[in-house]
């Protein structure tokens, strides 16, 4: 009798280790998923801010290196934005779509080589349904990245909208640009699990030579044509 009962516990405390190994793993398992899953919707909203950021600014910055009027640097701005906005929406539209494609015509290949096996059909009901759910929405990645460019090039247009002076028109749109970008990078490393200082260093020194580049150059050209 003692020995029978003995015997009955070590039994108990497996199931109960072996439960916890199943819950460390699922909870990593689905730590590892969310990541993933925010990649898509990541790219294109930093991609899609800092691509508004820095041509809106540059293309500001350009025109400011030939003309000090206000109105023309802001009227660029402007028309950077929604050019770029249209260009960023209809981009993100035509690939998604073009991955949503792929990955439909995919599953329907499988549905198709597994269509004589009714048994497996029943047990990856359940798996089809939740990668049609997961599959990418185009018009939502449209959407989000004209949104995400717009905001990243409302920056140097509200920067410079309220400053007559010329030089300190410029200062401050460089500044604010400079903090946004920093910004930007940050938000990227953080949500993507990536080093902060490296990636928001990388994002600002980028978004700093496009607009020191297209300042020489247009500065250059234009008074050579003048």
């Amino acid at each position: 009798m003692a020995t029978n009962t003995n015997n009955k516990f070590p039994p108990a405390i497996n199931d109960v280790e072996q439960q916890g190994t199943v819950l460390e793993l699922q909870e990593a398992n689905k730590e590892d998923f969310d990541y993933s899953k925010r990649a898509q919707w990541l790219r294109a909203a930093v991609l899609g801010a800092n691509d508004g950021l820095v041509s809106t600014a540059s293309l500001m910055m350009g025109v400011g290196a030939v003309k000090q009027d206000i109105k023309a640097m802001i009227l660029t701005g402007f028309a950077g934005l929604v050019a770029g906005a249209c260009s960023m929406a209809i981009g993100e539209f035509v690939s998604v779509y073009s991955q949503l494609d792929i990955e439909l015509a995919q599953m329907k290949r499988d549905e198709q080589r597994g269509g004589n096996n009714n048994g497996g059909k029943q047990e990856n009901g359940g798996e089809e349904k939740g990668e049609k759910e997961s599959l990418p929405n185009p018009l939502q990645a449209a959407a989000a990245s004209a949104l995400a460019f717009s905001v990243g090039a409302m920056v140097p247009l509200l920067a410079a909208s309220f400053i007559r002076n010329y030089n300190a028109r410029l200062g401050v749109v460089v500044g604010a640009v400079s903090l946004a970008l920093v910004v930007f990078g940050c938000l990227g490393a953080v949500l993507g699990k990536a080093p902060v200082v490296r990636s928001s260093a990388r994002v600002l020194v980028g978004g700093l030579m496009a607009m020191a580049i297209t300042f020489g150059l247009t500065k250059l050209i234009g008074s050579s044509a003048l």
